[in-house]
């Protein structure tokens, strides 16, 4: 794997991390109703969330690689196309967090579980990762050292942006709300797939 497609992966990966979701929602709720202190055990779960999510769909990835050059291909084309759906409907998406702070009392490895299972349990997550991933892929290079690559990356970045969303919320519970900043994320979020999408078209038909 070359240097520039890393980088290129932690760009686009950094970018649509920030997009709001039903994970984060789950942290700015447990953030708004606890404080900054949620923000370690939420994380973690997140990070781990997505670990599992992005494993199951890394094997299934590579599956496709091992069978057939000519399907995984073809799953890259309807990928990018996924990615520019993604990306429009972001545009077109509400400018306000429908999110209710959590104020009743719960352990740190119950928050951890909880922000596990809603990560892991997001149908999107895995059809996302199945879309997303196979961009960034040789497949004239060995998988799995590439799959160690990605997953160590993506999960390092989830947990820091979970993290982050929680100091934030904690903190800022006026832009939490804020309508044009939620609108902002969600154009940035947007743009930032629909020119992934774009991007692995041209760069195959050229």
């Amino acid at each position: 794997m070359s240097f520039e497609t890393w980088i290129a992966f932690v760009a686009a990966s950094a970018v649509l991390l920030v997009i709001p979701g039903p994970t984060i929602l789950l942290v700015v709720s447990y953030a708004l109703g606890r404080g900054w202190k949620v923000a370690a055990p939420v994380a973690t779960g997140v990070a781990l969330g997505d670990l599992t999510a992005m494993t199951l769909s890394m094997l299934g990835v590579g599956a496709l690689l091992a069978s057939s050059a000519a399907l995984f291909t073809a799953v890259k084309w309807v990928g990018a196309g996924y990615l520019i759906f993604l990306g429009v409907k972001l545009w077109r998406a509400g400018s306000r967090l429908d999110v209710t702070a959590r104020t009743e009392a719960v352990r740190p490895g119950r928050m951890l579980a909880h922000a596990w299972l809603v990560t892991v349990l997001n149908p999107k997550s895995i059809v996302f990762f199945v879309a997303f991933l196979p961009q960034f892929l040789d497949p004239t290079l060995p998988f799995w050292p590439q799959m160690a690559i990605f997953e160590a990356t993506f999960v390092t970045l989830a947990f820091a942006n979970a993290f982050g969303y929680a100091i934030l919320a904690s903190r800022a519970r006026r832009l939490a709300s804020s309508p044009r900043a939620i609108r902002l994320v969600n154009r940035a979020g947007g743009t930032a797939l629909i020119a992934a999408g774009t991007a692995a078209v041209t760069l195959r038909a050229a």
